[in-house]
């Protein structure tokens, strides 16, 4: 507490701070009033996709072939537009999403001030005030309680802890809890930023993007081109002045334009522009398909990263359960007449508890029951009691057996113990019902005593709802080689009974109170144990980033606040609709209806995207490296660049472009293998270097053949476009007819732009002659088959790679990483 403002505290607590107190308080600004920072600004997503070193290559390339009159060579352009437009709009999403957080939302605040309780609104309440709490209300900053009357708080949306939580003075009650028993008073402690509930909401908002392999291959690639692109530009820029004359000569003769023309078209084709623009795309339209199945995607590579989880951590309040709790059955011990009207009288009590609401139905009032004493359910004892007036006399008990009667609850050997613990073993929350023969009194309430000589009457039990889907979503993940950790905030072995009961074969939970405190520690414990009880937000968190330290991609589940952190740190956080505010905007993936078997759709679509994306970024990633290796050989040899932009327009739109977008779309199953980029370069530098070669030595011969400079770029055109439709044609394979329809309109399109004269016009194409002809088909026919040789031997290596990553998984600890890897083995042969 801040020193100063200590002596402003009245004396009597009572009264609440006057309101001299108040306004001192104010102007230091301790206050409860929070304005959160924002997620992430408009100008950093802005910057963070528009001003990047290639949008800054293209665009001052695109400005420069505005300046020069070339407009029909700056068509690139479009494609850096495009990616802009969509990255921005994509965290313009997430930050949306992400600044709708709030934890707190009651509308108004009661203190006490001068004696008189006001209601206020929330960000008015001031660091000493004193806060009165009644049923309904939600604690609106941290706060001691000064004063209770039975007054009891729902903490599960921050603790995870589903029972109500008893308060009595000098207990801490935390903001966004809710008042669900009773009433009291509390003194505020931590306001505004200070306060548990806004910590948490503005930890919760910091800014991250998910954990996307696609993503982080590309940006390496990117970044490799970026170190290159300074130093092979200026090579080729003096390679082509050279060839205009010379330098000098160049300026003078106004002949520089066209060798900056032809540097320019030899940089923007080593920048793979469309790979990010297919990889949004199909991250799009796989959210936009999601969308339909009730899945609420919040950032688009979330549907990639499901389909790389080996480890899936629930929590079971709302998740594997509905949040519900149903009676049963009832087991009677003793014949003690009765005790069904009492329990008729536990559940139609206005304070009843959501067990002890779950009484009405199977024992419905028939004769109404006034309560002469009663001790209130404590959530430390466990157990509550009442007297009646009249019949049926003595005292009433109900509560957890263990609580109420000690070991012999846990006794096998006994009546009740061995009723206990058959019944607690086949998954089910137990109750005792006990009867004493002596009513209460002022003094055993007053002192909260257990009355003596109780006797079992009845062993009650109780049912969480389980969702009805969520046994078949974990079979499912089990049977990918998925492996499931349930953490909770509950009693470990009520969490390990809802794990039985959706088909996980586990023992006795892991009480998280014990959890060691050296992270590698506590990845080991995990490793081993798969159901744990008593966790706390911090534990969640923790857990999950033991697990990412120990090379697992982690899924969390949840929808409590005391998730959030958990499911932000996950790789893949996902949240139910019914869950919280914070909870929902930090999740990945929102299943809108809490269906787990939309989860499996989940997987399918991000497999889809991986498999798809890899075939594509073989497309893409082969232009980028034929054209560094034509801009390097050329300009090493001091050659005329063969290609205009508006050429290499015509080989990326109909050989790499538009065929990627059908082919990023189509259904996909192979399993998810690490190593994409990896496998994906190994086959697009060797084909890169087919086709530079190639290009290379036709411009060569051309040249000896004394082909004009019109012939030899339309031959250089030909054989790029043919032989990247060949290109297209391999990674195709198996050829379907829906394979076969897109590959056969590419070619009938770049038939067309060859034949139909105002299209050649525009491109510049001219008839290379007879020579220059016959120079193209051999060229052509060489490469061809020096891409299936590349690709025959690429099919292998992949296959040996797939082994050894099997080989690998299935001797460590983390096997269920990767599986048998046959699925995609057989993917990559079919491929």
């Amino acid at each position: 507490m801040d020193q100063t403002i200590v002596h402003g505290l009245d004396a009597d607590d009572a009264r609440g701070l006057s309101a001299a107190a108040v306004a001192e308080r104010v102007a230091a600004g301790q206050t409860n009033a929070f304005t959160a920072d924002s997620s992430r600004s408009a100008w950093n997503i802005v910057r963070a996709n528009v001003f990047t070193l290639f949008n800054g290559i293209v665009g001052a390339c695109f400005l420069v072939l505005l300046l020069l009159g070339r407009w029909q060579d700056a068509l690139f352009g479009v494609a850096a537009l495009s990616n802009a437009v969509i990255g921005c709009v994509q965290e313009f999403r997430a930050k949306a999403a992400l600044d709708r957080l709030a934890l707190l939302n009651a509308p108004r605040a009661r203190v006490r001030r001068d004696g008189v309780d006001a209601e206020i609104a929330p960000a008015d309440v001031v660091r000493d005030d004193l806060l009165v709490l009644r049923a309904g209300d939600q604690v609106p900053a941290d706060a001691v309680v000064v004063d209770s009357r039975a007054l009891q708080t729902d903490e599960s949306m921050l603790t995870g802890e589903s029972d109500a939580v008893d308060k009595r003075p000098g207990d801490e009650a935390l903001s966004g809890s809710i008042v669900v028993a009773g009433e009291g008073t509390a003194r505020a402690t931590r306001v505004g930023a200070e306060s548990y509930a806004n910590a948490f909401a503005s930890e919760a908002k910091r800014f991250q993007l998910v954990s996307s392999e696609l993503r982080t291959s590309i940006d390496r690639v990117l970044r490799w081109v970026g170190w290159g692109i300074g130093p092979i530009g200026l090579l080729v820029l003096n390679a082509q002045m050279m060839v205009a004359g010379g330098w000098v000569q160049a300026w003078e003769q106004r002949t520089w334009s066209q060798a900056v023309v032809n540097t320019i078209a030899a940089l923007t084709a080593m920048i793979p522009l469309g790979l990010v623009l297919m990889t949004s795309i199909a991250f799009a339209v796989g959210a936009a398909r999601l969308a339909r199945k009730k899945v609420l995607v919040n950032e688009l590579p979330a549907v990639e990263g499901l389909a790389r989880v080996d480890v899936i951590c629930l929590d079971k309040t709302g998740t594997l359960t509905a949040g519900e709790i149903r009676f049963d059955a009832a087991l009677e011990l003793q014949s003690i007449g009765g005790w069904r009207d009492a329990l008729a009288w536990y559940g139609a009590a206005d304070d009843a508890n959501a067990t002890a609401q779950c009484l009405r139905d199977p024992f419905p009032v028939t004769a109404p029951l006034t309560a002469a004493q009663r001790i209130p359910f404590s959530s430390a004892r466990k157990w509550s009691a009442v007297s009646f007036t009249g019949a049926p006399g003595g005292t009433w008990v109900l509560g957890a057996p263990e609580m109420v009667f000690g070991d012999t609850a846990a006794d096998a050997t006994s009546e009740l113990g061995a009723a206990v613990t058959r019944l607690a073993s086949s998954g089910r929350r137990t109750l005792v019902l006990a009867h004493a023969a002596a009513d209460l009194d002022d003094t055993d309430v007053a002192a909260e005593r257990f009355p003596e000589g109780a006797v079992p009457v009845a062993v009650l039990t109780f049912v969480e709802a389980v969702r009805p889907d969520a046994a078949e979503a974990l079979a499912y993940f089990r049977a990918q080689g998925v492996a499931v950790r349930v953490i909770s905030g509950d009693n470990p072995r009520t969490v390990a009974a809802i794990a039985r009961e959706v088909g996980l074969d586990v023992d006795e939970g892991y009480d998280a109170r014990g959890l060691p405190d050296d992270d590698d520690a506590l990845g080991r414990v995990l490793e081993e144990y798969t159901v744990f009880g008593r966790v706390t937000p911090d534990q969640k968190k923790r857990m999950v980033t033991a697990l990412q330290a120990r090379g697992h991609v982690v899924a969390m589940t949840g929808d409590g606040v005391n998730d959030a952190l958990a499911i932000k740190t996950a790789d893949i956080g996902i949240a139910m609709n019914s869950g919280a505010a914070a909870t929902k905007a930090v999740a990945r993936l929102v299943l809108l209806d809490g269906r787990f078997s939309h989860l499996p759709s989940v997987v399918a679509e991000g497999r889809q995207v991986i498999a798809n994306i890899e075939r594509v970024s073989m497309l893409f990633l082969t232009k980028t490296a034929y054209a560094t290796g034509l801009a390097v050989l050329f300009g090493a040899l001091v050659m005329e660049f063969p290609f205009l932009p508006r050429q290499l327009s015509i080989t990326d739109g109909l050989t790499i472009g538009i065929p990627a977008f059908f082919l990023a779309l189509l259904p996909n199953t192979q399993r998810y293998v690490p190593g994409f980029l990896r496998r994906s370069l190994s086959f697009a530098i060797p084909a890169g270097l087919v086709i530079a070669i190639a290009l290379t030595l036709y411009t060569r011969a051309a040249m000896a053949l004394g082909l004009s400079v019109e012939q030899l770029r339309t031959g250089a055109t030909i054989i790029l476009a043919i032989v990247a439709i060949w290109v297209l044609t391999v990674l195709s394979r198996p050829v379907t007819r829906v394979k076969v329809l897109v590959i056969g309109a590419m070619f009938v399109a770049l038939t067309a732009i060859f034949t139909i004269p105002a299209l050649g016009e525009f491109f510049q194409l001219r008839d290379p002659g007879e020579e220059g002809a016959w120079l193209v088909t051999g060229v052509v026919i060489s490469a061809v088959g020096a891409i299936e040789i590349v690709r025959f031997v690429h099919r292998r290596f992949v296959r040996r790679t797939l082994r050894a990553a099997d080989a690998t998984a299935r001797s460590g600890p983390s096997s269920q990483a990767i599986g048998d890897g046959s699925d995609a083995a057989g993917a990559v042969r079919a491929k």
